[in-house]
This record gives C-alpha cells, structure tokens and sequence, in this order.
C-alpha cells in the first residue's frame, strides 16, 4: 500500500464531513472547528492547513474558507462578501469604534467647541476612507496581474502564453475528472488501510482483495487518460466527443462507488470474526464484474 502523502491527508480532512460532539464540530483529524460569522450568516468551514495545497487547489477543494477568499482577491476574482471574510473582525470593531466616538461627540457637539468638533468629523471620515480602500476591488486585481507580467530585455511587456490543451469549450471536463482523481485516490487508500486490518497479510482472502483493488485503479486511470486524450486532442466540440468524454466519466464514478460500498461494508463487519461474510463477498464479486464490464465502455 502507497504511504499517504501531507497533501492526500489534507485533501481527506478538508473533504471528510465534520463529526458533532455537545455542541461542537470537529473534523476527521479530531481538530475543533470554529464558527466563523459574518455579518449575513455563520459558518463551519475547515480551513486549509498552510504550505500543504497549492492555491488552485485551495479553491478546489475548500472554496468556501477563509483561504480561497484571499486566493480569489490576489487573483482579481473576489468580490464584497470575500473582503468580508477575509476581514470578518473588521465590522465589529468598526461599529464599537462608532459607538465610543459618538459618546464622546455628544457632549463636545453640546460645548460647540470648534476644533474639537473639525478633530471628531476626521475621526468620522477616516474609517470610511481605510473601508473604501479596502473594498476597492481593482487593486488586488492589479496586483494579481503585475505578478504575471514579464519584462523583456528591451523593456517590453510580455504576457506568457499557455501551451494548447485542446478546445476550450471542453476544458469544463478537466475540472471534473481531476475532482474524481482525487476522490479515488482518498477513498482506495481507505479501502486498502481497512482490507489490511479486516484480512491480515498474508492471507488469500487479502491478496484476493488488494488484487481486485489493483485492477480497479488500473481501470480507473485508464478511463481517466481516455477522457484526458479526447479532451486535449479532439478537432470538434461535437456530441458524440461529449458522449465518449462522459462515458469515462461515468465509468469513473461507477468505480468509486463500488469502492465506497466495499468500505462502507467492510467498516461494517470490521469487528466480526467472520472472514467469509456474505456482504464482502458479494461486493468483492460484483468489484470483479465491474472491472469487467467497464472496459467495454
């Protein structure tokens, strides 16, 4: 069994649902999740351990958190709701701040004293000034873009130029298949750790099934470059190119499935003595009919 990797087991947790306890969520690694509110609503989002996912799949794969809002904003794609994320503090201490500064205006404005009250209205303007330069979206856009400019020996700009991956209209897929990429990756590594444990090695029974699983990765991959290829390589944006794109695609999340139901089955029976339960059986034979079938899709 492949040794899972910081990035596979980060992707795991941020993709495991949360588990509640008196009140309190966790995620799968036992971490307690805090609410997170903003003024429209509360959140329980699992936010992206640092330096682990690159910023694509920060947005891929926890595009609800704290994180990808400041990814959208450094890439010009963010809007009002993700400076309010980002900055979720930034209205409460506004609105103590007002609070306070209108307590000590009543009497000053009472006093008509004059530079006292020139100081409060500074006092006033300045906040709405610092809030104007932050929800000014223009300038992380002009941020992202001066990142992905280059200087020219001669001084001229050059905007670098992305290598032809086949027709854009098809490039929607892409996004797709590397989700259920993933996916697999997470879930047969489950199903490995748990074969191993319900059918010590060496055994038949576990050769049997880490064999059956072997297969199905291979089938998976298979399908998945098949899709790739047609995607990259096809002239025309037709139906019968998006039938055989999705074609692999379901055939791709048929194995996945069969994959969950296998460890949702052997989660199950995990404390049985029982080697020969009818329920594995059953889904081993029909992970064996699967493999079979899916390579005349």
């Amino acid at each position: 069994m492949s040794i899972e990797t910081p990035k596979l087991s980060e992707i795991k947790r941020l993709t495991t649902p949360l588990t509640f306890k008196d009140l309190k969520a966790y995620d799968s690694d036992g971490n307690l999740i805090k609410y997170s509110e903003t003024l429209s609503d509360v959140r329980l989002i699992i936010e992206p351990k640092r330096g682990i996912l690159s910023d694509d799949e920060i947005l891929q794969y926890a595009p609800l958190s704290k994180a990808a809002s400041e990814v959208r904003l450094k890439r010009g794609l963010g809007d009002s709701k993700d400076v309010l994320y980002v900055n979720e503090s930034m209205p409460w201490y506004l609105g103590l701040y007002y609070v306070v500064l209108i307590c000590i205006s009543v009497p000053l404005i009472h006093a008509k004293n004059t530079l006292a009250m020139i100081i409060l209205l500074i006092l006033f303007i300045v906040p709405l000034v610092y809030l104007y330069s932050m929800f000014k979206l223009d300038k992380y856009k002009k941020i992202e873009v001066n990142k992905q400019l280059n200087i020219s020996q001669n001084g001229k700009i050059e905007v670098p130029v992305e290598q032809n991956s086949g027709l854009n209209s098809l490039q929607e897929y892409k996004k797709e298949i590397s989700n259920l990429h993933v996916l697999f990756d997470v879930k047969q590594e489950v199903v490995r750790g748990l074969i191993k444990k319900r059918f010590e090695p060496p055994q038949i029974t576990y050769d049997k099934f880490i064999r059956t699983i072997d297969n199905a990765e291979k089938l998976f991959k298979t399908q998945e470059e098949a899709a790739l290829n047609i995607i990259n390589l096809a002239a025309e944006d037709t139906q019968r190119v998006r039938d055989e794109i999705n074609n692999k695609i379901e055939a791709m999340k048929t194995i996945i499935n069969q994959i969950e139901d296998l460890t949702n089955e052997l989660v199950i029976n995990i404390s049985s003595d029982d080697e020969s339960s009818e329920e594995v059986k059953n889904l081993l034979e029909d992970m064996e009919n699967l493999t079979e079938s899916v390579k005349d899709y």
